[in-house]
């Protein structure tokens, strides 16, 4: 699946960077209408993350993610050093602690891109990030909406992510037989 090869990509760090930007042109070529763009970016980007959260415990070494300010830290910190070789901060904490942004200069998945000016200020060239971070944390159980509110490539200083926390979800005990 399309999916599957994406986060089998992920490994081979310098391959994904060539080869997103030949998906991000297919998916163009496939739906037109950008707001459909970046919602598929975006799903494609969940089955990669929900697939990396196993992956990101066993390399890490880190054995759980317990809480929504744990996950901030462990996605910037870590996990955006370790699958983009890049530097992350977490920022804009909200007052209630269910929002936060990850704020980052460097973008690899969008180096020596230009948009056309009919869709820079709607495209969401790095959707997949968002979803990515989505269904990592979906796996570990924390339900939360991602958006990209900066972007280099819409003239934006640096780019940022926003993670809103919707719910976290609690394992349920499996209902024995009788």
């Amino acid at each position: 699946s399309l999916s599957l090869s994406l986060s089998l990509l992920l490994h081979r760090k310098p391959h994904i960077y060539d080869r997103y930007g030949s998906l991000v042109r297919q998916v163009i070529a496939d739906y037109e209408d950008v707001a459909a763009i970046n919602e598929q970016l975006e799903k494609m980007g969940h089955s990669i993350g929900i697939r990396l959260a196993d992956d990101f415990f066993a390399k890490s070494g880190i054995s759980t993610c317990r809480t929504f300010a744990d996950s901030a830290e462990l996605i910037a910190k870590v996990g955006f050093r370790m699958y983009l070789n890049v530097s992350a901060a977490v920022t804009k904490w909200s007052d209630d602690k269910r929002a936060y942004s990850i704020e980052f200069d460097d973008n690899p998945l969008a180096e020596f891109v230009e948009l056309p000016d009919d869709i820079r200020s709607s495209l969401s060239f790095s959707n997949l990030l968002c979803g990515v971070i989505r269904g990592a944390l979906d796996a570990v159980l924390i339900v939360v909406k991602c958006e990209f509110t900066r972007c280099a490539l819409r003239g934006d200083p640096t780019n940022e992510i926003r993670v809103s926390l919707v719910e976290i979800l609690h394992e349920m005990p499996p209902i024995e037989d009788d």
